[in-house]
């Protein structure tokens, strides 16, 4: 059992990753092209979202890399230190 919860914490994690990465930049250029549809701005409006886009999928990326980096070492802290209860 406690291997189908790893697994199935993992695969949230995949999905998480992939998610936070891809949907940014889809994002940014489907409103830029619709703003470039709508409002009829220029091509610059497009290269915008693409720029805008790129920036929120490193920010996405760097941000669960730094969520499983914590959830890691919350795991080697806990069983490398040994319980004590003076420390308060």
């Amino acid at each position: 059992m406690k291997e189908l919860y790893e697994a199935a914490r993992h695969l949230v994690w995949i999905t998480q990753f992939g998610l936070s990465v891809a949907i940014p930049p889809v994002a940014a250029i489907w409103v830029s092209l619709w703003l470039r549809r709508t409002m009829e701005w220029g091509g610059w409006i497009v290269a915008l979202g693409v720029i805008i886009g790129v920036l929120g999928a490193i920010g996405g990326l760097r941000g669960s890399l730094r969520a499983i980096e914590r959830q890691g070492r919350g795991k080697e802290e806990s069983a490398s230190q040994p319980i004590s209860f003076n420390e308060h």
